[in-house]
């Protein structure tokens, strides 16, 4: 678990939350790949996209539903991710960062840049806003069950921006440690341990973009084929925010 030491904190809407924070929910995601340059094009100075093949990198969709957050701080609420497999850009080779400072564990340099993350209620907008930088918005979000897949549609008033189909099938269980990366007032990586299910299926889920601005962008990255789907269904701990090392 987390050696950061518990620490309350008071949201612009009336919500005291302590960090690092607890959470239990579900979630499901979609890998794919995606051009390493045009992704580097989205990271913030200091970050840079981990290569899987010549000039490729990936990306991941994320869908979660949270059950709970904290000691009940807010009500549950839904969120839909874009994340970019990034690690620190330094050496001659800045992509291949997380192979020199190690890609598992607490210290690893390997983590998802968060790119967009619609939530589905103004406190969750202002939860990841306030404490962490991640880049929040309210959206509308809806998760659906079809039998041993699941199903997420993303959009605003703007327009659709995804949906997202993967298998749900979270069965083996093992504590997981990884971070994101934020830039939201300064390049900061949150640790993030997850417990509980996991599934995974190689090649397997898919996205369908809209026509939403986000959408519209994230088909400049280039996106290929799904890489695979994972599902999870257990505990969540962010912590606070550090400079990366």
């Amino acid at each position: 678990m987390s050696d950061q030491s518990p620490n309350t904190r008071t949201l612009s809407t009336g919500h005291e939350v302590v960090v690092p924070l607890e959470t239990e929910a579900e979630a499901t995601a979609v890998v794919v790949t995606a051009d390493a340059g045009a992704v580097a094009g989205w990271l913030p100075e200091g970050l840079a996209p981990l290569r899987l093949a010549p000039g490729r990198t990936a990306v991941t969709f994320l869908s979660v539903d949270y059950r709970r957050i904290g000691d009940d701080a807010m009500a549950p609420y839904e969120e839909f991710g874009v994340l970019f497999a990034a690690t620190p850009a330094d050496g001659p080779v800045p992509e291949l960062g997380a192979l020199r400072r190690g890609v598992a564990g607490p210290g690893s340099a390997l983590g998802g840049y968060v790119a967009a993350l619609p939530v589905t209620t103004e406190p969750a907008r202002a939860l990841g806003v306030e404490i962490w930088g991640y880049p929040k918005s309210v959206a509308d979000i809806a998760v659906t069950d079809r039998g041993d897949r699941r199903r997420t549609a993303v959009g605003d008033e703007r327009g659709h921006v995804v949906t997202l189909d993967a298998p749900w099938n979270p069965r083996f269980r093992t504590p997981v440690e990884t971070a994101s990366y934020t830039d939201g007032a300064g390049l900061e990586r949150q640790p993030i341990e997850l417990s509980g299910a996991f599934g995974a299926r190689p090649l397997a889920g898919s996205y369908a973009l809209g026509g939403h601005p986000l959408a519209e962008r994230l088909r400049g990255l280039g996106l290929g084929r799904p890489l695979g789907a994972v599902a999870f269904d257990g505990t969540v701990v962010i912590g606070e925010g550090r400079p990366p090392v």
